[in-house]
């Protein structure tokens, strides 16, 4: 061989083995992200497929499609009928190009998954076939609007599916398969429950059709089948409870029986047995779900740990030059602190290396909020040291600092709770409140005074920043108002209201004195956020039935104002509806003439008072909203009870626990790290993330039960687990390499 190719060999083999190494970190980088967000998306390994996973996982690539679905779901606000009515040349152009960007992100997401994977995923062909359909039913109705052709836009029902399938949305996924799953249980009990309905309303008839009996509307009381079975129905929801019963109860004081039997039958226990077949199967199949994940997570940093992983004597480890390297990609915006913070943690006994049980924890760790708090003087002990330091206000910041001071100001919140129900006109209650907000002044500023301000004002300091704004905002709004009052002829009664308003909720701040009421309330908080799934699930739903809803009801019923002359105006507009008991109680305004009155109806519905009043219009319309009930009450409304039961069990356990016992270590719960650097005192917590759900809860709690050395089962075996399959053991034989 020449003597040039000998030089150049070692060279392409090092910018080779450079370049291969460079890969493995981009690839472990991806799988350590996937296992701390728990995004389980199959993508390709190569290098140009890894780099395009990370631009689909971008956070503006993420926001983007989430605006152009919300943007789509929200052209039913401006197509006819609309609430406010845009040109359909602009909203088929805004369709037009939210369809592109559907069309673009599903591309995008084709060239990072395997073709058999993208082909056999049932939510990227129903997003392709909504795309097909959309574009057909726009081409249709513009084409037939030209010619004056009356047509609906019947692909609008398809809007949600964007919602549903995209892979960001996989906790609203996660809600349907759920649904799905229960289905099958909730059929059986809803099969018995319409046997019951469908008996008692046989008992009805025979028992009441022939008495000649009359409503108090003069109308013929039980003795057509099917309005007996749907005001039997309504019973069941008690929305027309004792009415339906009155007649017959007039007649005879005995036929109170036959409700009674009836309404415990079916509303206490029916109702009850919904519930519990929701709760019970939502449970099985929740758990199944978060094994999944757990599984999913083990598994994709045991990939990761694979990836970079050398020989330390006879263990595999990752060196700590390589492991900061993957820290930097997965998390780029920490500082050097927090990340050689995380290092001490996994490599506590500073060997210079991470062995695979703590590289494993590599996504919990980055996902526990960690506060630095630097621990300075206060800037009076500064400037003014001989004041700051004298015995008077020593003795002054001791005082704050008791709990005797939060008490009084909590006895002062209180008393003025009374006098702020009192009647204002009086001149000592009004001069009493100006009292009130002095108090309140002077606790902000003797806290200030106390406390570091920038300490006191910290991000998480919530109740600070809260005392300080409702205070200050409240002072300006009496300012106004007395101001307003004394100058001019102004009518503040708006200000007052907000000035009355924000006086009020200084009484929040007593929640958070006593430790009881600061755990159920930080439970409901921290559930907070995975409840906003079950409000994308109420949106899908909602959007459906105000479509379906719109193209049904649209015009028939009309609102006019009190004094119109209109013909029929009693009647909104629909002479049928002539002494009905939906025009006589004045529900015009629920209609289905355009989205926000049809989102303003369903949510009436939903709650179901006086539901069969607001029905009007026959079989369909009865039909209809019995559809709804049962697909949105029923089902829906019970999942979202057995979600919040499990959800507070969980979260309500764990605040106890931290409360009465307290913990400490890297599960999240309130590690304190005191660092003496040479500068300052650094205080470092670890406190539960941001990131902190109900799923990650229960998944760190079926982590507990992996063993470290277990690598789990593999990919394919994790996504056909089944919600009857045994736990961490089950699978422990079969191993992915």
């Amino acid at each position: 061989p020449l003597p040039g190719c000998q030089c150049r060999r070692p060279a392409a083999l090092s910018v080779s083995t450079s370049s291969n190494a460079a890969s493995e970190l981009l690839l472990a980088a991806a799988f350590v992200s996937d296992a701390q967000y728990n995004r389980n998306i199959p993508f390709k390994t190569s290098p140009e497929a890894v780099r395009l996973y990370y631009l689909y996982n971008h956070w503006i690539m993420r926001t983007a499609t989430y605006f152009f679905i919300f943007l789509n779901l929200s052209l039913a606000v401006f197509e006819e009928p609309a609430v406010y009515p845009l040109p359909f040349l602009a909203t088929s152009l805004v369709e037009v190009l939210c369809l592109l960007v559907f069309f673009g992100r599903l591309t995008h997401f084709a060239k990072i998954t395997p073709r058999n994977v993208f082909w056999k995923d049932t939510k990227n062909i129903c997003i392709m076939v909504a795309i097909l359909l959309s574009l057909t039913d726009l081409a249709i109705y513009g084409a037939l609007r030209i010619y004056n052709i009356k047509s609906i836009r019947w692909s609008r029902i398809a809007r949600p599916i964007f919602l549903i399938n995209f892979a960001e949305s996989r906790q609203i996924r996660r809600a349907f398969r759920s649904i799905r799953n229960t289905l099958p249980e909730i059929t059986y009990v809803f099969l018995l429950f319409m046997f019951s309905l469908l008996m008692f309303s046989l008992m009805a008839l025979k028992l009441f059709g022939e008495r000649n009996l009359q409503t108090a509307e003069g109308l013929p009381y039980f003795r057509n089948y099917l309005e007996i079975v749907f005001d039997l129905y309504v019973l069941v929801t008690t929305a027309n409870s004792p009415d339906v019963m009155m007649p017959a109860f007039d007649f005879s004081s005995w036929y109170a029986l036959f409700f009674i039997a009836f309404v415990i039958v079916n509303t206490y226990i029916f109702m009850s047995l919904f519930l519990a077949v929701v709760y019970n199967n939502y449970k099985k199949h929740l758990k199944n779900e978060i094994r999944k994940l757990a599984y999913m997570k083990h598994r994709k940093m045991i990939e990761a740990f694979n990836l970079l992983k050398e020989e330390e004597g006879a263990q595999p480890v990752v060196r700590e030059a390589r492991w900061k390297q993957l820290v930097k990609l997965v998390a780029p915006d920490i500082s050097n602190s927090h990340r050689e913070l995380l290092l001490r943690i996994s490599d506590d006994e500073q060997k210079g290396f991470i062995d695979k049980k703590s590289f494993v924890q590599l996504a919990d760790l980055l996902n526990i909020q960690v506060i630095t708090l630097k621990i300075r003087s206060h800037p009076l002990g500064q400037w003014m040291p001989r004041v700051y330091k004298s015995a008077v206000s020593q003795f002054l910041r001791s005082m704050v600092r008791h709990r005797g001071f939060v008490w009084t100001y909590d006895a002062i919140i209180l008393i003025n709770a009374i006098f702020i129900a009192l009647d204002e006109e009086t001149p000592y209650i009004s001069y009493a409140e100006w009292v009130f907000l002095a108090l309140y002044i002077i606790e902000i500023l003797l806290k200030v005074y106390t406390y570091e301000p920038r300490v006191f004002f910290g991000k998480n300091q919530f109740w600070n920043w809260f005392d300080t704004l409702i205070i200050f905002a409240a002072l300006t709004a009496t300012i106004l108002n007395t101001t307003l009052r004394s100058t001019t002829k102004y009518n503040s009664q708006q200000i007052l209201d907000i000035v009355f308003i924000l006086r009020v909720l200084r009484l929040i701040r007593i929640v958070d004195s006593i430790q009881r009421f600061r755990v159920i309330m930080n439970t409901l908080i921290n559930i907070v956020p995975t409840m906003l799934t079950f409000g994308g699930l109420t949106l899908v739903v909602y959007c459906i039935f105000a479509i379906i809803g719109m193209e049904l009801f649209h015009g028939k019923i009309q609102f006019f104002p009190v004094n119109s002359n209109a013909p029929y105006a009693l009647e909104c507009g629909n002479p049928a509806l002539k002494d009905s008991l939906f025009a006589r109680g004045k529900y015009c305004k629920n209609n289905f003439n355009n989205f926000a009155s049809s989102f303003i109806v369903l949510m009436e519905l939903t709650v179901v008072n006086q539901w069969h009043d607001i029905l009007c219009g026959g079989r369909p319309a009865k039909l209809y909203f019995i559809a709804f009930h049962i697909v949105m009450v029923i089902i829906i409304v019970n999942i979202f009870v057995s979600f919040i039961l499990e959800a507070f069990f969980v979260e309500y356990s764990l605040e106890k626990s931290e409360v009465e016992t307290g913990s400490a270590g890297c599960g999240g719960y309130s590690t304190i790290l005191l660092e003496k650097w040479e500068w300052m005192l650094t205080v470092t917590l670890l406190l539960p993330s941001g990131y902190r759900t109900v799923d990650a809860l229960l998944q760190r709690m079926f982590e507990a039960e992996i063993p470290p050395e277990d690598e789990g089962p593999s990919f394919e075996e994790i996504l056909n687990l089944s919600p009857t399959a045994a736990g961490p053991s089950h699978l422990t034989s079969e191993r992915a390499v």
